[in-house]
């Protein structure tokens, strides 16, 4: 951050003033991206590392961003309540994120589909992987952009050991545990074979519990095949259509008209929610929750950002190379 910014929101800190510079969060508004029919087909997106962390940064103290699913769950809520909306596209450019965040957005939708029985088309952008993909598995069907990489399906957990290095230098830790598995997973010790078979343990819980999200999003598929699909490996558009992860390799504009064509409608219009002041001139514009850069590779998802900052392992629905 240029230094005579840092300074003024230093000043601006100081005196108070940053209430009105930086007001709070507005309500979800409606604007048309294309279209003028009374039907509507929403546009809804999901990019970025899935996580229900609040967005964080320098800039975010002075603005009261909503996490993810908070902000997920108002635009599926505004949805639900308003009957001209006859269908929802959910335009996916994720490499996934958490296993919890994963599975929030997965469970609103279908959620949604109970009290608004309108169909639900995925279209996969640039990336749709793991929970990525796990998210679009609560969608009717799945659109696949020709470019696309989806795949990566199952579970990786987040770790650390630097006691090889803190033992070089001359530095130890020491904890006072209540159990010796309290401290498993601790980058100041080496994993026992006994804390593995417990962290194995619970990946195999939550890689069953996306297999089973693949079976229902996918019942063409036989089980047997969907476990040899979700061994971690990437597939192209046209891999993933060959093996019947997706159903349709096209455009963005391509799941707006199936969704239409799902709906039963010839005319809709094309809308999507946003904060007051946000500009959207068509359907690529980014959403209210949207990331503003495409650098997602992990600024703050790499192990060791995620382990010197929370201290733990995490388990991740996540394509992380």
């Amino acid at each position: 951050m240029p230094k005579f910014l840092s300074l003024s929101l230093m000043l601006l800190t100081l005196t108070g003033c940053t209430s009105s510079l930086f007001p709070k969060t507005s309500p979800l508004e409606e604007v048309v991206l294309s279209g003028e029919a009374r039907d509507k087909v929403l546009l809804v997106e999901i990019s970025g590392v899935l996580t229900s962390a609040k967005p964080g940064g320098v800039l975010d103290r002075f603005f009261d961003r909503l996490s993810l699913p908070a902000r997920f769950k108002e635009e599926l809520t505004k949805a639900a309540e308003d009957e001209d909306v006859k269908a929802i596209v959910l335009r996916i450019n994720t490499p996934g994120g958490t296993v919890a965040a994963s599975d929030i957005l997965y469970h609103e939708i279908e959620e949604l589909k109970k009290t608004r029985k309108v169909p639900v088309i995925a279209s996969i952008m640039d990336l749709g992987t793991s929970g990525g993909y796990y998210v679009a598995m609560a969608a009717d069907r799945v659109v696949a952009h020709p470019s696309s990489i989806t795949g990566s399906l199952g579970v990786i957990m987040l770790t650390l050991n630097a006691a090889g290095l803190m033992e070089k230098i001359g530095v130890r830790a020491d904890a006072v545990i209540s159990g010796p598995h309290k401290d498993m997973g601790s980058l100041f010790r080496t994993m026992t074979d006994q804390d593995r078979a417990i962290f194995q343990g619970v990946i195999d819980n939550f890689y069953a519990r996306f297999l089973r999200v693949i079976e229902q999003g996918r019942p063409d598929l036989k089980p047997e095949t969907i476990r040899q699909l979700a061994d971690g490996r990437i597939y192209s558009a046209t891999q993933a259509k060959d093996h019947g992860l997706v159903d349709v390799i096209g455009y963005l504009d391509d799941a707006l008209e199936l969704a239409k064509k799902e709906a039963g409608i010839e005319e809709a219009q094309v809308v999507m929610y946003q904060r007051s002041g946000g500009y959207h001139p068509n359907i690529y514009a980014q959403g209210p929750g949207g990331l503003g850069r495409t650098g997602w590779v992990f600024p703050k998802l790499d192990p060791v950002s995620l382990l010197l900052a929370g201290g733990t392992p995490a388990f991740m629905y996540l394509w992380l190379p």
